[in-house]
């Protein structure tokens, strides 16, 4: 009777699921974009005090031997930036406070800006932690991530479209 049971189980096509975590970054940044799709109709409610957490653009290039990632971080200083680094995955936060004051005749304005920036990178490769280099040009984040083991760029051979 077990042996029936098994059977059928194995007919209907379920299989484990296995994944990269890309495919899991991908499938939740589509959940995230389907959730405000699904609740751009409501109207805005601004509370104050709440910082406001941005999705940075980044861009990763596998240049054989290292990861590059280039993040846009517009408005951080470089001592504001945290960066967190396993063998696999890339954390990058930062968090940007301003205050300004202005005194005219009557009154007294006050101004204070709150930016969070969080982004977590899976990455397809182990990385040696302890040789990770970032720097911060112009708003944008440049960080080389080496690879444990290189792996050997294929050569590229241009083929003519007929």
């Amino acid at each position: 009777m077990a042996k029936s049971k098994s059977k059928s189980q194995k007919g209907t096509g379920i299989t484990p699921w296995t994944s990269s975590w890309l495919d899991i970054d991908k499938s939740i940044e589509n959940l995230r974009k389907d959730m405000e799709k699904a609740f751009s109709s409501f109207p805005a409610i601004h509370m104050p005090g709440i910082p406001k957490i941005l999705q940075t653009s980044c861009d990763v290039i596998d240049e054989g031997n290292q990861f590059r990632v280039k993040m846009d971080v517009p408005g951080v200083k470089k001592n504001e930036i945290n960066l967190n680094v396993t063998d696999n995955s890339l954390e990058v936060s930062a968090e940007h406070k301003e205050e300004s004051e202005e005194k005219k005749k009557n009154y007294l304005r006050k101004e204070r800006s709150h930016v969070s920036y969080y982004r977590t990178l899976p990455l397809s490769e182990n990385v040696v932690s302890g040789q990770v280099k970032a720097k911060l040009t112009d708003g944008v984040l440049d960080i080389t991530l080496p690879k444990s083991k290189p792996t050997r760029t294929q050569n590229k051979k241009s083929i003519s479209v007929q």
